[in-house]
């Protein structure tokens, strides 16, 4: 099977489902992590933006990930791209990988990127022509969907839940590899934070460690 994971940052796609790709993997499926956007040198130097890629590969690396793309939108301007040039490349990706599961983030994320994101991949994924995608998962991504405002309409409520028990230690090795982006306990982005809510989302439904994913669509 062939899965598809599109992140709006690196680093998102193991905070949201590193754990689950790692499992993935396991079983003998193919993972592909597409990553949407780019820093900018008026925000960072190109010496940061080189290094969070060659922390991403290493990452991806690490799990047994197939195959990392890179976009190169703008990550602080990306609401004011026109949203159909990132689903026409958006829908580049899917011609080429023909996954049949496609994980994205979640649309009430705080943090517009993410949000655009999923409406671009979505329109992407319009079960139209030669269309190979069977399940679509939103995942939640701490210090973005934990910090969004508290509407209804926005609220993540997962009602998928992937055991992770197995994997909750791979998860953290990748993340490990995104050193500039580990923050301190009691930062979201903490390895402490990232072990609570496998934890958390685990004990709900009877596991050690979950990730949790709301289905958008499921093809039988």
């Amino acid at each position: 099977m062939n899965i598809l994971v599109i992140a709006p940052h690196a680093d998102d796609e193991i905070l949201g489902c590193g754990g689950t790709i790692a499992r993935r993997i396991s079983e003998g499926n193919n993972v592909t992590v597409l990553v949407i956007t780019k820093g900018i040198e008026e925000l960072f130097t190109s010496e940061i933006i080189e290094n969070i890629r060659l922390e991403a590969k290493a990452a991806h690396r690490y799990l047994g990930v197939q195959k990392t793309i890179f976009f190169d939108f703008p990550a602080p301007l990306l609401d004011q791209t026109p949203s159909y040039k990132i689903s026409i490349e958006i829908s580049k990706v899917l011609q080429s990988v023909q996954p049949e599961v496609v994980y994205i983030p979640h649309r009430g994320d705080i943090h517009k990127d993410h949000r655009m994101v999923f409406e671009s991949a979505l329109v992407a994924m319009r079960p139209i022509g030669q269309y190979s995608v069977k399940q679509i998962y939103t995942y939640e991504t701490l210090s973005e969907t934990e910090w969004a405002a508290p509407y209804a309409d926005d609220a993540f409520i997962p009602n998928v839940f992937v055991d992770i028990t197995q994997f909750i230690d791979n998860k953290i090795e990748a993340m490990k590899h995104y050193k500039s982006q580990l923050k301190q306990f009691p930062h979201s982005r903490s390895i402490e934070v990232i072990q609570a809510l496998a934890k958390y989302r685990g004990a709900s439904v009877g596991k050690k460690a979950v990730e949790s994913f709301m289905l958008i669509r499921n093809i039988d």
